[in-house]
């Protein structure tokens, strides 16, 4: 079984997206991890546009990388520049490392139909995203 770190600034929102899409889309072939280079709790607006699409991430938690030392990592991906500037070294010498920089929702201003249709576009590309990485990396290696 291979081990997946998802990280991203505040482990908060595209992380947890992508680790719930990454454990969907496989259910026996990696255990998924997420974390953050800070911690700020899981965002609401990430939850709901995730339990739309019937996934429940309400079980995760925000963790901190450092927690997860001592891990042998198989895949190391980023979802955000912030993170890949700024994360602390992981020793992880066998670990592919991938970097994808996701769109933010959680920043976006607006009404509730423009934030909702900013977590919907973020969503949607981290699904796409997962998807492929599970079938290209996991399924067929």
């Amino acid at each position: 079984m291979k081990n997946i770190l998802v990280l991203c600034t505040g482990n908060s929102c595209r992380s947890q997206m992508a680790h719930g899409y990454l454990e969907y889309f496989q259910k026996d072939l990696a255990k998924v991890y997420s974390a953050g280079i800070e911690t700020h709790g899981l965002n609401p607006g990430a939850v709901g546009i995730m339990k739309e699409d019937g996934i429940d991430i309400t079980h995760h938690t925000s963790n901190h990388v450092d927690e997860y030392k001592g891990i042998a990592w198989d895949y190391i991906i980023t979802v955000c520049d912030h993170a890949k500037e700024n994360c602390p070294f992981i020793a992880a010498q066998n670990a592919e490392r991938i970097h994808h920089n996701f769109f933010d929702p959680s920043k976006v201003k607006g009404t509730n139909q423009e934030k909702h249709a900013a977590f919907l576009k973020a969503r949607n590309e981290i699904k796409e995203f997962c998807e492929t990485l599970v079938k290209e990396e996991l399924v067929n290696s």
